[in-house]
């Protein structure tokens, strides 16, 4: 019969040598002693939604072989993985295909309403451009 050793989990002795006992506080400015008080007074909301910006989106036919698109673009301040996140939502959301070509999400067919809701999620303000 094998004989398991346990760790126990109730913060017991310590295994050992702690490398920070050696270091001083010396030269160091001091540490907050309490933390931050909220500012507001009570009963006002603060909003944390953050406009994160306009973002345009279209329905693109025009040299698609007669295939609606729908295309998201002008995002600023995004990266390209944050695009492709995005985009893997509303391929989820749509159930479409899509991709992120030239800094702009493209989906297939006509999607704009689910694209803005999820852009609006995402702290987006979606406008429908064009026709």
């Amino acid at each position: 019969m094998a004989v398991s050793k346990r760790i126990p989990t109730d913060g017991g002795p310590s295994f050992g040598h702690n490398p920070f006992d050696a270091l001083s506080g010396e030269g160091l400015p001091p540490g907050a002693e309490n933390p931050p008080v909220d500012s507001d007074p009570p009963g006002v909301v603060k909003s944390t939604k953050k406009n994160r910006g306009r973002v345009d989106i279209l329905r693109v036919k025009a040299g698609r072989g007669g295939k609606t698109v729908t295309v998201v673009r002008n995002f600023v301040g995004i990266g390209l993985p944050e695009k492709e996140q995005l985009a893997k939502a509303m391929q989820k959301a749509c159930g479409t295909g899509g991709t992120v070509k030239n800094g702009q999400i493209e989906i297939q067919g006509d999607q704009r309403e689910a694209v803005a809701r999820i852009l609006s999620e995402a702290n987006f303000r979606p406008v429908f451009a064009g026709g």
